[in-house]
């Protein structure tokens, strides 16, 4: 029987998470089990820093609230972890330090709430017998086998609101006005709040664009009297023939994302205002779309995850994530959520072995844009 759990929130934040772990710790004492909040995700679990979690004290009044009461931790793979020892760098697997002190708490069961990198490191432990459930999370949507993640209806109506203004704006000046949304490897962001938004135009990483088409679009309207036009734009978004935009590198070792996306709103910018002759402004989102308060639809969808991951726990389901498919809960193998990518260690990646959710060309939302004449760049 349950006795102890954990929640283990990791990655970027998004709204949402407070209401997972409210729903888990609500759902857990109402079966009389004790749960706790490992501080600062994966780092946490390594330093054995956690704290209990309780509906009357401080898991209360939780649920409106953006972020995370228990933190989280980014690039922190336990599997490959930043040790630096008599002034010299080096990368060691510390995740059975981890395990050893899952083990000596008494968890039964650690839940853990995050993307892809974190679900993989979920399947990690639990092959090195640690008792795990997935949660999943990110804005970009693109956790495999679920058709929502908690945090993106949140980041897609933040990113609408941005679209809103910016109109009002393009129509008054006769401009071009492009928004950077975030979306690394999928555009769900990007072309759900295009839709929402009434948006011109939207490039997404699935499909290299082209900007002479882009801009084609844009003189067109300005043949029947629309000067202006409003592009969204995700931060993976590349040109065909070219590359993604990097606004920075960094060395964090194996199995993280060591690349910093951003700019290709600017460069898109530049671009359609030397080929249209209109002025060309870009506005990036960035962290806007991450923080406050989340969306009623979040809010539901995050205490629905969050009820039925504790529930699975309670039926001995571990190893799984917990998903929605055709609109109903459910939960699949963490197994299925990784894909290919088996390699212990291996966390992070847009990898032919990885198993990223992204926008496919038969999927309503692609069909409702070129209906209403979007232009995704083809």
């Amino acid at each position: 029987m349950l006795k102890k759990v954990a929640i283990l929130a990791n990655g970027g934040d998004v709204s949402g998470f407070n209401a997972v772990i409210r729903g888990i710790v609500k759902t857990a004492e109402k079966n009389n089990i004790e749960c706790y909040g490992i501080i600062d995700g994966y780092r946490g679990l390594l330093k054995n820093e956690y704290v209990e979690l309780s509906s009357a004290e401080n898991a209360s009044g939780i649920l409106h609230k953006g972020g995370s009461i228990i933190g989280s931790s980014l690039n922190a793979n336990v599997f490959n972890y930043k040790v630096e020892e008599n002034g010299k760098v080096e990368y060691k697997d510390l995740s059975d330090i981890c395990i050893k002190n899952a083990k000596e708490a008494g968890f039964d069961c650690i839940f853990t709430l995050g993307g892809d990198s974190t679900q993989k490191s979920a399947r990690d432990f639990f092959v090195r017998g640690l008792n795990v459930i997935g949660v999943p999370k990110t804005i970009d949507n693109d956790v495999a086998c679920t058709d929502i993640t908690f945090g993106y209806n949140t980041a897609v109506s933040v990113a609408m609101e941005a679209i809103d203004r910016l109109h009002s704006t393009a129509e008054t000046h006769h401009r071009i006005m492009v928004l950077e949304v975030m979306g690394r490897y999928a555009g769900w962001i990007a072309l759900e709040s295009a839709i929402a938004g009434g948006a011109d135009i939207a490039l997404i990483p699935e499909i290299p664009y082209d900007i002479e088409g882009a801009a084609n679009i844009i003189k067109e309207r300005q043949a029947i009297g629309k000067n202006f036009s409003i592009v969204v734009v995700a931060e993976g978004a590349f040109p065909k023939g070219g590359s993604l935009t990097v606004k920075n590198t960094r060395d964090g070792g194996a199995g993280v994302i060591n690349t910093q996306l951003g700019g290709v709103g600017d460069k898109v910018a530049k671009d359609l205002e030397e080929l249209t002759g209109l002025t060309a402004r870009n506005t990036t989102l960035g962290y806007m779309q991450r923080g406050g308060t989340p969306t009623a639809y979040d809010r539901v969808l995050s205490t629905k995850y969050g009820a039925k991951a504790m529930e699975l726990a309670l039926d001995g389901k571990f190893g799984v994530l917990t998903v929605i498919q055709n609109g109903k809960l459910g939960y699949v193998q963490l197994e299925d959520v990784v894909g290919n990518n088996k390699e212990i260690g291996a966390v992070s990646g847009n990898t032919e072995e990885s198993n990223i959710r992204k926008v496919t060309m038969d999927h309503d939302l692609v069909k409702t844009a070129k209906n209403i004449g979007i232009y995704l760049g083809e």
